[in-house]
Parts: C-alpha cells; sequence; structure tokens
C-alpha cells in the first residue's frame, strides 16, 4: 500500500518539478509576442487635447507605446520613469499612452496632477488594444523607425531596461 501511495505521489510531483524548474528561467514581462519582429498595427487615436494621432505620420521615429490606466499600481510605478524618459529622448523617441479601460476624466485628472509625458490616447472601444493583443496595463511596445516591434513588456518597465532598448532604437 505504501508503495502504490508512493507511485503515485511521484508520478504526480515529479512533472509538476520539472514545469516548474523549467518556468524558473522566465521572465514574464517578457512575452513572446507575434508582433515582435512584425510591422507594428497602425491606427490614429485621438488624445485628451483633441489632436488624431496617426502611427503611421511618425515613421522615421522611435515609438514607445504604452497601455496604461489610473486604477493599475505598476502603471502608477512606472509613471515618473517615463516622465524622465520622455524628457531626456524629446524630439528622438515619441511616447504615446493609449488609455486602457479608464474612464477620460480620471485620465484628465491624473495628467493634470502628476504630469504626462506623452499625448493621452483615447481607445474607447479598445480597438488598438485588441490589435496588440493587450491583456492588461501596463503593457509597453517598443517601435523602431521603420515601424517594426522590437519588444513587447508586461508590467512596468525597469528603468535599466528603458535606457537600453531607447538607446538600441536610436
Amino acid at each position: 500500500m505504501n508503495r502504490k501511495a508512493l507511485l503515485v505521489g511521484a508520478l504526480v510531483a515529479v512533472p509538476l518539478l520539472a514545469m516548474l524548474a523549467l518556468g524558473l528561467g522566465f521572465d514574464p514581462r517578457f512575452v513572446e509576442s507575434p508582433l515582435v519582429g512584425a510591422p507594428a498595427p497602425s491606427f490614429r487615436l485621438m488624445s485628451l487635447d483633441g489632436e488624431v494621432w496617426d502611427l503611421e505620420e511618425l515613421r522615421g521615429t522611435p515609438v514607445v507605446l504604452n497601455f496604461w490606466s489610473t486604477w493599475c499600481p505598476p502603471c502608477l510605478e512606472e509613471h515618473p520613469l517615463f516622465m524622465t524618459a520622455a524628457q531626456r529622448y524629446a524630439g528622438r523617441v515619441q511616447f504615446l499612452g493609449v488609455v486602457y479601460q479608464d474612464d477620460v476624466e480620471k485620465i484628465r485628472t491624473f495628467s493634470e496632477r502628476w504630469g504626462a509625458w506623452g499625448p493621452a490616447l483615447v481607445d474607447p472601444d479598445g480597438e488598438v488594444a485588441i490589435a496588440y493583443g493587450v491583456f492588461g496595463p501596463p503593457e509597453t511596445f517598443f517601435i523602431d523607425g521603420g515601424g517594426q516591434v522590437v519588444e513587447k513588456v508586461i508590467g512596468a518597465v525597469r528603468p535599466d531596461h528603458l535606457l537600453a532598448m531607447l538607446e538600441g532604437m536610436l
């Protein structure tokens, strides 16, 4: 009886331990996305200021496209990082924020209080988020000057990684 229980336990535990060991080397923030290496899905979205932003018109300039919300703690965590980077790379990299499932007035109030690192683009039907395969904020896409998605990061972007990506796209 003990041997049978031990055998059943081993049959359950060994595959689980193998899966755990394989997963330890995986960083969930860097997700393989079918968009990486492909042209970024185009869009035309209006900012809170009423200005229309067309991704195609930004060709030749690297773009950091961040999906964010005011109710998202990691989004609030990375906000100062994006503020600093947007100032440092002004004129060389375009930072765009797409509002993800949030109230426009909350975004407006947040931006007035904490500042904005780029235009807050309204995606009313979530079509752009769907085109980019966004599961939830924050998700950041690095798009090179040729319009190709270079990388997708899920969760707050680390400062060293943001700097490396920006320098690599310039």
